[in-house]
């Protein structure tokens, strides 16, 4: 193959892979976008779509039912045969009753907008388990750097302490405490390794994306955000709008709908005559059929009750929700100012036992630990700095604030 077919073949090679490569999210709000095509329940709100604009149209009718049309023949063939005949075509057509048709309408209308609620809510609800898959991979990935250098770091200390062991500067023993470092320090690197596959894997199963290379933290939320504008909150309070037209809508269905008809008759005595055609018009009132009507009116006021108490708790549940999570967001503050003061007091420890060692001051195991007091406190301290984030991302959660 010549030079410049052999850097096409590798260029159309390169495109290939990267083409395959899964794409890659560049913020939690953007993940969001993806998820949510993904998620099932985005296709049954579809649905309620169709159904609150078949309320909309059923409302805009002129009428609350169809027209109905009859068609009748009476004729003497099986008795006298004498020729008469009669032909009746009817048309009927129901009536709304005083009022129901605007009750109609804003049944219709509250419909639609519990949808949207209800979208808005269920996508918060998708954010919520976005950031906590969001955050577990930040925890997992920071996890896995500090094994990879804790590994890094026992291998050139085995290397040093072997080095000296074959001089005969150290003991076999303090050989054998640096390999026994190395293996427990690969060990940890396997376990944080493979908690980080899971943790991608779960990110992938909720957006469809490989885990994005930067995990950002999310902006402060404001202290004076209080919540009220919840989208779950709201998603209930359109429930209980909904709940409340339909009461007021069976409340004013007293009874069925009236009905005209218009009436064409045809028809001739025998077959000797001439037809004759007449037409007339008929009004039908139903009446009110009381203990239907208290069956209606009571089955909808216990769904607008239990909607409204469904509202009252969903309210309190949150503002618990919210006083729960700033005073989690607070403790998470302290807690990593406290380990990040812990981190530079064993960091600097660990500075002053290596140059001990290296100088033949201090023994092997009091360098090995202060290397596990400089892990340790750099893993406390990457661990509050995740709770910190996720603190803060919970506590925007709860106050219905959407990535």
């Amino acid at each position: 193959m010549k030079p410049g077919y052999k850097t096409l073949f590798l260029l159309a090679t390169l495109a290939t892979c990267l083409a395959r490569l899964p794409a890659q999210a560049s913020s939690l709000a953007d993940a969001l976008e993806h998820a949510w095509t993904r998620h099932p329940q985005a296709t049954a709100l579809d649905a309620r779509i169709s159904e609150a604009k078949a309320h909309a149209e059923m409302a805009a009718a002129l009428t609350p039912g169809p027209a109905a049309l009859s068609l009748g023949h009476l004729n003497d063939t099986l008795g006298s045969n004498r020729g008469k005949r009669e032909w009746e075509v009817e048309l009927a057509v129901p009536l709304w009753l005083p009022g129901q048709k605007n009750l109609q309408a804003v049944h219709a209308a509250s419909i639609q907008h519990e949808i949207d609620t209800h979208r808005a809510a269920l996508r918060l609800e998708l954010a919520g388990e976005l950031r906590s898959a969001w955050w577990s991979l930040a925890a997992a990935r920071q996890s896995n750097d500090l094994a990879q250098r804790r590994q890094n770091s026992a291998r050139t200390l085995e290397a040093d302490v072997m080095r000296r062991y074959q001089a005969g500067d150290l003991a076999r023993v303090d050989a054998n405490h640096a390999r026994s470092e190395r293996l427990a320090a690969q060990s940890e690197s396997m376990a944080a390794a493979n908690a980080l596959r899971h943790a991608e894997a779960a990110w992938r199963g909720l957006t469809g994306l490989a885990a994005p290379i930067q995990l950002d933290a999310e902006t402060p939320a404001k202290p004076s955000e209080s919540g009220a504008e919840h989208p779950a909150l709201a998603a209930l309070t359109s429930t209980v709008q909904v709940a409340n037209a339909r009461l007021r809508q069976v409340q004013s269905s007293t009874r069925e709908a009236p009905e005209i008809a218009v009436r064409l008759q045809r028809e001739r005595g025998d077959s000797g005559e001439a037809y004759g055609n007449s037409i007339g018009v008929q009004l039908t009132i139903p009446f009110t059929s009381g203990p239907r009507q208290r069956r209606d009116n009571a089955a909808a006021l216990a769904v607008a009750h239990q909607a409204e108490a469904m509202q009252l708790r969903a309210s309190q549940r949150l503002l618990q929700a919210i006083e729960q999570a700033r005073l989690e967001l607070d403790m998470a503050q302290q807690q990593w100012s406290l380990a990040q003061a812990r981190q530079e007091f064993a960091a600097d420890t660990l500075a002053l036992a290596e140059k001990s060692f290296s100088l033949g001051e201090a023994d092997l195991p009091l360098l090995l630990r202060a290397r596990t007091a400089a892990f340790e406190a750099e893993a406390v301290l990457n661990r509050q700095a995740t709770a910190r984030g996720q603190a803060n991302a919970q506590l925007k959660q709860a106050l219905g604030q959407m990535p």
